[in-house]
């Protein structure tokens, strides 16, 4: 009977192909993982499912972030206060070019402010168009525009305009009129 004694370098080949094994093993789990975990916060950043309305327009969902809106200070020209906040986006401005969104309303408000105010499920404490419009950017959900949707406007403009630009913006939607969406 021939017995030979073991290979040393045979014995290591082994253990380092099983090593090497358990590596790529442990990269694929990984990889995995962080395929599944985009995938739930994908899934977690579009949230609950929209239920459409009657009053709802077909639309392409836009999803807005902090990082994405640069902080506005209130020296641009009013045009560039409301296109760097990315208002346009979501809403008709008369006299702001590309301003045609659909998904909020269109901001008319020297027409419109004062039936907001007075609109019986209005939960506000505003009691002046100017008054309502600086709550709306900064409490948007303290009152929805019947036939637009709760959680649309994001709770954190406020905290990316300064005082001077929410105030400008305020004065200047304050003076629209739906005649001037006609425009």
């Amino acid at each position: 009977m021939d017995v030979h004694p073991p290979d040393p370098t045979e014995s290591h080949r082994r253990t380092s192909d099983s090593s090497s094994k358990s590596t790529e093993r442990a990269i694929i789990l990984v990889m995995i993982g962080l395929v599944l975990l985009y995938a739930l916060w994908t899934l977690q950043a579009t949230g609950p499912p929209h239920t459409p309305s009657a009053t709802d327009r077909p639309t392409q969902a836009v999803v807005l972030s902090p990082e994405m809106v640069p902080l506005t200070t209130g020296d641009e020209p009013i045009v560039d206060i409301f296109t760097r906040a990315g208002c346009p986006v979501c809403h008709t401005i008369p006299g702001i070019p590309g301003a045609n969104g659909r998904i909020g309303p269109a901001l008319a408000l020297g027409t419109t402010g004062t039936q907001r105010l007075s609109d019986p499920t209005y939960d506000g404490k505003a009691t002046t168009v100017h008054d309502y419009i600086v709550e709306s950017v900064l409490e948007p959900e303290r009152f929805v525009v019947p036939g637009y949707s709760s959680r649309t406007m994001p709770i954190w403009y406020g905290s990316k305009l300064s005082a001077l630009a929410l105030e400008k913006i305020a004065a200047y939607l304050e003076k629209q009129t739906d005649e001037d969406l006609a425009r």
